[in-house]
């Protein structure tokens, strides 16, 4: 698992670095940043309980990281769809 994890970071961190100056962007390109990032995040949070599972032969690290990883996703879909309103009301306005 926690090979996987380093795989995966270091390719969300590759798509996180181009994905950089485009974060400000419209509502899909700050989507597209914001579960890139959190992609790696949540690379290194599972390398980490990877290592704290093995370390202490306990589940609790892993079950700790996904309650964590999963609320990071939750207030990023929280904000994707305020940005996705904000453009709607923007285009809307324009017309």
């Amino acid at each position: 698992m926690g090979i996987l994890g380093a795989i995966g970071l270091a390719i969300n961190v590759a798509s996180a670095v181009v994905l950089l100056p485009h974060r400000g962007g419209d509502a899909n390109v700050r989507a597209v940043w914001l579960f890139s990032r959190n992609d790696a995040i949540g690379n290194v949070a599972v390398v980490i309980a990877a290592l704290l599972v093995a370390w202490t032969r306990t589940p609790w690290p892993d079950l700790v990281v996904a309650v964590v990883v999963a609320g990071l996703f939750l207030q990023s879909s929280f904000s994707t769809i305020r940005d996705a309103r904000g453009d709607l009301r923007s285009a809307r306005d324009g017309r």
